[in-house]
């Protein structure tokens, strides 16, 4: 677990400093490959939130889980991006922040991804949590 020693720093919270999920670009369950390529390609992101028409945090689909996908064993099997839907191939097993999560938490789920979701007490997506959001605000000195 990280410590601070600076007091400021440790009472900011996890809001405070994650993208609001309106502003984050996702894909729903129920979207086909081609669709979650397209918005990964736009984007220039890697991986984005899946997420159900109520909103609910379900995964992460990654350009990574998409092209293990349509890897056939002599070509590329471009028609899988239609046929295949996120739900098929997203990665389940994410690390998780909620509101209320400290910044010591945040902080340790950063050590080993780039961003991390977060989520509310119902499982709905509330935004992300990311590397540059906190490394910014150490920049600046809190």
């Amino acid at each position: 677990m990280i410590k601070f020693e600076n007091e400021e720093l440790m009472n900011i919270s996890i809001q405070q400093l994650m993208i609001p999920g309106d502003k984050v670009a996702h894909v729903q369950i129920g979207n086909n490959l081609e669709h979650a390529l397209l918005v990964l390609t736009k984007t220039g992101y890697t991986a984005i939130p899946v997420l159900d028409p109520s909103f609910a945090l379900h995964g992460l689909i990654g350009m990574n889980l998409i092209m293990d996908n349509i890897f056939g064993l002599e070509r590329i099997e471009f028609e899988k991006l239609e046929a295949m839907k996120v739900e098929d191939v997203m990665d389940t097993n994410i690390p998780r922040l909620f509101l209320d999560d400290t910044l010591e938490v945040g902080l340790d789920l950063l050590v080993n991804h780039p961003f991390v979701c977060v989520q509310n007490s119902e499982k709905i997506f509330e935004g992300i949590f990311t590397r540059r959001a906190i490394l910014k605000r150490l920049q600046k000195g809190t």
